[in-house]
């Protein structure tokens, strides 16, 4: 084991092992902590979580699937989650965000892929394939547009381009993200359970012992409301991206639920729209999660992406 690395015992719920953690210096003075699935010979896909998710919200079994594919897996905190580097800029306030102004210190989206590539430049890798889900498909059609020498296919799932009246969350969805965050770990795995069962995939089966199993790792890895906040600052402050996305070459497809309540159907709509020859496909019952009913047809997906530039 190398120096930054840590062993994990076991997955949220199982007891298969999971391969080791890194601490990697990824510049700016950000460590992401990163992990990585299947063999490092293979192509690289590279995982991007979502508003307030860490990398465990890829779960293990749907990573190794993807490398039982032929693919090299890398799942990983964005900074201000997890095990990650937090920032020193206060979180906004209500007012700032519904305003748009933000201190200067905040970071954006712009940002968070650059840290992104930080990554890929800690990790020796000069291109990959990139799958992002909710803000990690923002981040990743970011490092398409800014960094197009980086990114061999994107997959963008459950996204949107920051335009303002597409990709909206339902009226009662932001009732429950505007609750007090809990200060305790059991309160914070309940309201965990109320979120997701509220966003998650209405036409799949929902996995309450998963769900809570899950939320109770993510508190012991690292919980911060303040993190999210700013990730939510970021995303409001990159503003609508419609024009940078149409620049994105390339390979894309979209990938959007019938059933999300976090990032309306038509966010998915309007990033197919602008991104040139991008391929939009609805998954029927898939809300703002990964259910295991989908993953069959995602890592087809996911995977057939991937071999469109040759494998």
């Amino acid at each position: 084991m190398s120096a930054g690395e840590t062993t994990v015992g076991a997955t949220a719920t199982g007891t298969a092992p999971l391969p080791a953690e890194q601490l990697l210096d990824v510049g700016g003075e950000i460590t992401l902590c990163a992990q990585r699935f299947g063999d490092p010979a293979d192509p690289a896909l590279l995982l991007i979580s979502g508003l307030g998710q860490q990398s465990i919200a890829w779960p293990a079994e749907l990573c190794r699937q993807l490398a039982a594919r032929g693919l090299h897996v890398i799942r990983f905190d964005n900074r201000d989650v997890g095990r990650s580097t937090r920032a020193s800029v206060r979180p906004p306030t209500l007012a700032q965000l519904a305003t748009r102004r933000f201190s200067p210190a905040q970071y954006t989206l712009a940002e968070m892929a650059r840290d992104t590539a930080g990554l890929l430049d800690a990790l020796d890798l000069e291109r990959v394939h990139v799958a992002g889900r909710s803000m990690g498909g923002m981040i990743g059609q970011t490092l398409a547009a800014q960094r197009p020498q980086r990114v061999l296919t994107l997959t963008s799932i459950m996204s949107t381009t920051g335009a303002r009246r597409i990709g909206r969350p339902a009226p009662s969805t932001l009732r429950l993200m505007l609750g007090r965050p809990s200060k305790e770990r059991e309160a914070s795995i309940e309201r965990a359970v109320v979120l997701w069962r509220h966003i998650g995939s209405h036409g799949f089966p929902f996995d309450e012992p998963e769900v809570r199993a899950l939320a109770g790792v993510a508190w012991d890895r690292g919980h911060d409301p303040a993190g999210v906040a700013r990730q939510l600052a970021a995303i409001v402050k990159s503003g609508d991206r419609t024009r940078e996305v149409a620049t994105i070459a390339a390979p894309t497809l979209v990938l959007h639920g019938d059933r999300d309540r976090m990032v309306a159907p038509t966010g998915g709509k309007a990033t197919a729209a602008a991104i040139p020859g991008a391929r939009h496909v609805t998954i029927a019952g898939m809300g703002h999660d990964l259910p295991a009913g989908a993953w069959p047809q995602l890592v087809e997906l996911i995977d057939g992406q991937t071999q469109l530039v040759g494998r």
